[in-house]
């Protein structure tokens, strides 16, 4: 089946870098976009960042664009959100996700936590 798996959370001081990783597997990785979302406390779930499936196009939210970068490396069946500079607005739950047959599979989300 099915199976995304984020690591790579954790608490980081302001300015700070963090690298999200999420292995996929049940599915042929490198024919879907991969995705990453995240939540905030008492947000909606947002679209951060995406990739495409061969040719790595990417699109970023505008809160993010210049400070992360989607990756995707399809030999190891991960994607990688690298983010750089990060800010105490950038607290949230982050998810991986794709979608297949129109139907939206997620992990179970890392912690990112910005704060001094």
């Amino acid at each position: 089946q099915v199976q995304l798996v984020e690591s790579g959370g954790g608490l980081v001081q302001p300015g700070g870098s963090l690298r999200l990783s999420c292995a996929a597997s049940g599915f042929f990785f490198s024919y879907y976009a991969m995705n990453w979302y995240r939540q905030a406390p008492g947000k909606e779930r947002e679209l951060v960042a995406t990739t495409s499936r061969r040719d790595g196009i990417t699109n970023y939210a505008d809160s993010v664009k210049g400070r992360f970068t989607i990756s995707r490396d399809n030999a190891k069946n991960t994607v990688y959100l690298q983010m750089n500079s990060l800010k105490p607005e950038d607290t949230a739950v982050y998810y991986c996700n794709t979608q297949i047959s129109l139907y939206n599979y997620w992990g179970q989300g890392t912690q990112v936590t910005v704060s001094s």
